[in-house]
């Protein structure tokens, strides 16, 4: 897959292409739909697929201090956009200027001069151009004047659910790691270096590596959860306890997401670390005293065990 960091890198003599258009934050199963009907529309048509998408996140331009969480890092983004045989990924640079472009103009300049569409695949909902004043009718007709077909994506739903990324940041936010993973087809993932924390969990025989993460991370509500640890470069992942929170035991103030990964011997200070999460296993509880602190350690670790199978 080839990766443009602006729509102005398509290179001379650029054909004709199908290109499908949004944030895509957390490439979920209506995500995957529409990115696999643009994929399979250009083998059809013998053209290439076109992924445009935005950094940073639209909403941050338009309404700062209105950053959603983030779902999926870019790289984490662009790796699974590549797994659904995407010839192109385009990152379009969301600048104030960039926000302020008519629909039409959007048309004209990035989707054919540019891009020379000859097809455009959108979600249902999709909106575009300055204060998000163009629609997919709207989308149809220019594509009338400028040569190129639209298709809709349509939503992906399931018991009554529409799967969109604001539905699985609400899940993550209130833990619900499993209806998490339904919608999105996978775990969510949580990404993050190791940095050091108090050693508390050493001194308790059980230690844990403190993620300092991305500061938009969607990090799922505080509780106990049972993830799989994946280390770079290592091919098996590692079974792991992952407390979120501040502590109440210890009087802690700032929230934090600790990983202790089962029979593991070694020393994971400085090294980037994903936890796919899979169950949540109970809330955070204060307890009076190290003692009991230290068995409902123990049963996290076993009930871990047993949800990763």
């Amino acid at each position: 897959m080839q990766r443009w960091r602006g729509y102005d890198a398509a290179p001379g003599g650029w054909g004709r292409s199908v290109v499908t258009i949004g944030v895509f934050d957390g490439v979920h199963k209506g995500h995957q739909a529409a990115i696999g009907h643009a994929v399979s529309r250009a083998r059809e048509l013998g053209v290439r697929s076109v992924v445009l998408t935005f950094d940073p996140h639209p909403a941050e331009v338009v309404r700062p201090g209105s950053h959603p969480a983030v779902l999926s890092e870019p790289a984490r983004k662009a790796e699974l956009i590549e797994a659904l045989g995407v010839d192109v990924l385009c990152v379009v640079p969301f600048t104030p200027e960039f926000s302020r472009i008519p629909p039409e103009a959007f048309v004209h300049d990035v989707l054919v001069e540019h891009l020379h569409a000859a097809l455009v695949v959108v979600g249902d909902n999709f909106r575009f151009g300055h204060r998000a004043a163009g629609d997919v009718a709207l989308l149809a007709r220019l594509g009338r004047t400028f040569g190129f077909a639209v298709e809709g994506a349509p939503l992906v739903t399931e018991s009554g659910t529409v799967f969109s990324s604001t539905y699985i940041r609400s899940c993550v936010d209130a833990g619900d790691v499993t209806a998490a993973a339904a919608a999105l087809g996978r775990p969510h993932r949580l990404e993050g270096v190791v940095i050091r924390g108090d050693q508390r969990g050493r001194e308790l025989g059980f230690p844990t590596a403190n993620l300092l993460c991305h500061r938009y991370a969607a990090v799922p509500a505080d509780g106990i959860y049972a993830a799989r640890m994946i280390r770079r470069g290592q091919r098996e992942p590692l079974a792991a306890a992952v407390s979120i929170g501040t502590n109440p035991t210890f009087s802690g103030r700032e929230r934090r997401v600790e990983a202790y990964a089962l029979d593991f011997d070694g020393d994971l200070y400085g090294e980037r670390l994903a936890l796919d999460f899979v169950a949540h296993l109970r809330g955070q509880v204060r307890f009076d005293s190290v003692e009991p602190l230290i068995a409902q350690i123990a049963q996290d670790v076993e009930r871990t065990r047993r949800a990763l199978g």
